[in-house]
């Protein structure tokens, strides 16, 4: 049975990678993207909605019944000129309040994009912000739920980061000295992380699934 896939942040380095993977996969009738701007991308089973992420009545009327959601969106302290007021509109705003109303939409599965250390109770800012999005998302009780937790990632960004340039350039080829307990902080590729999450779509494994590196590794080698 095709599923209808809702997906958020099309543009970024993971949604950008997980795009054309849905639009391919006969498993998906029709893929929705919520955007703020036009992609500029004709496909047939594509539906671009151009949406104020903070009108609910346009996002509950974007959604379709029964969706598979993929939340890949988020900013950096530099995009929103560190106003964290700004960045937690994105980081958590956004993920969960799509979550709210695809959960009236019968949604069955939920898979998010966090980062390895989210934790509610953190100090850090950012991990604690994709820790309060987590547990969020949690209270909804989706059937399905993935958690996606990356370190590094890897990959052609279209906005240039000093920082993360610097560090792929290190981690990269040193993720082989991230082994056993300590392999979640791997550097991962971008595209794995799509596949990852495509194929996790498919398997809708019941409660809340937690993925690090070796997981979603696992989860690409099906």
């Amino acid at each position: 049975m095709s599923k209808n896939a809702v997906l958020l942040g099309a543009s970024g380095l993971i949604g950008g990678q997980l795009l054309p993977l849905l639009l391919a996969s006969e498993a998906y009738l029709q893929v929705t993207i919520l955007v703020r701007s036009t992609l500029h991308i004709n496909h047939p089973k594509l539906k671009e909605v151009i949406v104020d992420f903070e009108n609910r009545n346009q996002l509950i009327d974007a959604i379709p019944d029964n969706p598979v959601v993929f939340c890949c969106v988020g900013t950096t302290r530099k995009k929103v000129k560190g106003d964290m007021n700004a960045y937690r509109k994105v980081d958590f705003d956004i993920p969960v309040t799509i979550g709210q109303l695809a959960s009236e939409k019968n949604a069955n599965t939920y898979l998010l994009v966090s980062a390895v250390g989210a934790d509610a109770n953190s100090g850090n800012f950012y991990l604690k912000l994709k820790g309060e999005t987590e547990l969020a998302l949690r209270n909804l009780q989706f059937p399905s739920l993935y958690l996606f937790r990356p370190s590094l990632l890897l990959g052609n960004r279209s906005e240039s980061r000093m920082g993360e340039s610097i560090a792929q350039k290190i981690m990269g080829p040193l993720s082989f000295l991230f082994s056993g307990k300590y392999s979640l902080y791997k550097a991962i590729e971008a595209k794995d992380v799509a596949n990852a999450m495509y194929i996790a779509s498919l398997l809708s494994a019941p409660g809340t699934t937690e993925c690090y590196w070796k997981e979603m590794m696992d989860l690409i080698e099906l």
